[in-house]
């Protein structure tokens, strides 16, 4: 047993009741989220501005290539959410990858894997309340209206909805979702009409000859490629949402194995399929990252409010990101709070047993970000985009850390794994972290934004070695208490 261990799990159907730790910070939890609800943001998290609007610019940036990126990285992201999934399995957490890092790397490990996760999501946040106030800004109605003002008004609102109650996220997250798989199921069906009719798009027949006359797959080399993939992999976060959410869920033996398996048929379809269409329908050149892809084939053939439409969409997906960014990082924390390597008030949930101490937290934050969109806000995306790449590259690291040392555990006899595990280890979790950090130094190639993103990981690691100096007595009076309650 973990010495940080803080329980014993009382899930009667668990085969691993006897065994297992539990999370402290699991306790007080509603277990409202319905198995649609897991799957949709399942979903939710596999499809966002990453594809509506990034989408764009790689297009440009790396040409048809680029759905190749986006299956490699899904590869690998699939390899991390299988892992994640394993360990809920073996033990669901409200405080997820968090609670397992404190099982299998100790006090510390949970330390820097719930700081970083909070360090992806709250600049996240302000990524997404500034891309919500520039949609906003595409109609005219809103535009004499402040970039800060949009951005805080769209904040008030999605803190609202996680204050209320899990289950109203779960349905808020349920629609969003619904509209961003019915919006790309809807451009994919008159993809394929153009196609087949071979209907003119832009004044030309679409077909594969707008790959082969256009430069070829790699029209700019493999370079381009490479550089997108720390974007393409930022496309994927909230992936592991699955896991956070599992905690608050009746059935997670059930309703986890069912989301994490669809996540890979849905990377090939979605994205992959996605991106080979447009490459077919139009050269890459032609798209650009001001603009949605879909926007641009929609606009080519005349379809009448292709903008409008699609700017909702991507609206939707900004909500639907700051939504889940809240409700994640309140779950986090709550478990960092309860050992001691967060804030005491992250730790105190509310009559709906929503722990909103942490999501205050993560939105205090992003009224920084409020901020950020009136001092520059030409420049206040950007900035906070690849901060936040920083923070999903670790988490989804430590994930994969935490479940090789799981997986020897098990090898030794001292845990046992679920039926439902991730293939292949250790060489799965060791191809995983080497391409992660792999992604992370080719940024060093971006002399403009990647570059100066890799000089800030000195500058957060002394400011994490100095918290933990700041935290580590209380994380260990906390321990104290928890190994003497456990002997009693």
């Amino acid at each position: 047993m973990s010495k940080d261990a803080v329980d014993t799990a009382q899930v009667a159907d668990h085969p691993q009741a006897a065994q297992t730790p539990a999370d402290a910070g699991d306790a007080g939890y509603s277990k409202d989220l319905k198995a649609r609800h897991v799957n949709m943001i399942a979903i939710g998290g596999a499809i966002g501005t990453g594809l509506f609007l990034g989408a764009g610019g790689r297009l440009h940036n790396a040409g048809p290539a680029l759905a190749l990126a986006y299956l490699v990285c899904g590869v690998f992201a699939f390899f991390v959410v299988r892992a994640l999934g394993e360990l809920v399995l073996y033990r669901p957490s409200s405080g997820s990858f968090v609670s397992y890092a404190r099982e299998f790397l100790g006090e510390k490990g949970a330390y820097v894997a719930g700081w970083m996760y909070f360090l992806n999501w709250s600049t996240t946040g302000i990524a997404d309340i500034t891309a919500i106030a520039l949609y906003t800004h595409y109609w005219s109605m809103f535009t004499s209206i402040p970039q800060w003002v949009l951005a805080l008004i769209a904040l008030a609102v999605v803190l609202a909805v996680n204050l209320i109650s899990v289950k109203i996220f779960g349905e808020m997250e349920f629609w969003f979702a619904i509209i961003k798989v019915a919006t790309l199921v809807g451009f994919m069906l008159i993809g394929i009409f153009l196609l087949a009719t071979q209907h003119e798009v832009g004044g030309e027949k679409p077909g594969l000859h707008m790959i082969t006359d256009h430069g070829g797959v790699f029209p700019h080399g493999l370079m381009p490629v490479v550089l997108v993939m720390q974007g393409v992999i930022f496309a994927y976060a909230a992936l592991e949402l699955v896991g956070v959410a599992a905690g608050e869920t009746a059935e997670p033996e059930k309703v986890v194995p069912r989301a994490v398996n669809s996540i890979m048929w849905r990377v090939g379809l979605f994205y992959v399929g996605s991106v080979v269409l447009l490459a077919l329908l139009l050269p890459g050149s032609v798209y650009s990252a001001g603009e949605s892809p879909f926007v641009t084939v929609l606009s080519k053939i005349g379809v009448p409010a292709a903008g409008d439409v699609m700017n909702l969409v991507v609206l939707t997906a900004a909500m639907s990101s700051l939504n889940s960014g809240l409700y994640s990082t309140g779950r986090i924390l709550r478990s960092m709070a309860m050992a001691g390597s967060a804030p005491k008030f992250t730790r105190v949930m509310s009559r709906s047993q929503v722990p909103y101490g942490g999501i205050l937290l993560t939105c205090g934050i992003c009224v920084l970000g409020v901020g950020l969109n009136y001092l520059v806000p030409s420049q206040a995306f950007e900035i906070v985009l690849n901060v936040a790449s920083l923070g999903i590259i670790s988490t989804w690291v430590i994930i994969m850390i935490c479940h090789a040392i799981f997986v020897r555990r098990a090898k030794a006899g001292l845990v046992t794994r679920p039926h439902f595990r991730l293939w292949g280890s250790p060489v799965t979790e060791i191809a995983t972290i080497v391409f992660l950090l792999a992604c992370l130094g080719m940024m060093w190639n971006d002399p403009d934004v990647g570059r100066k993103t890799l000089l800030l990981i000195p500058v957060i690691a002394v400011m994490l070695i100095a918290g933990w100096f700041g935290v580590r007595r209380r994380v260990g009076q906390n321990a104290a208490a928890d190994r003497a309650e456990l002997r009693k």
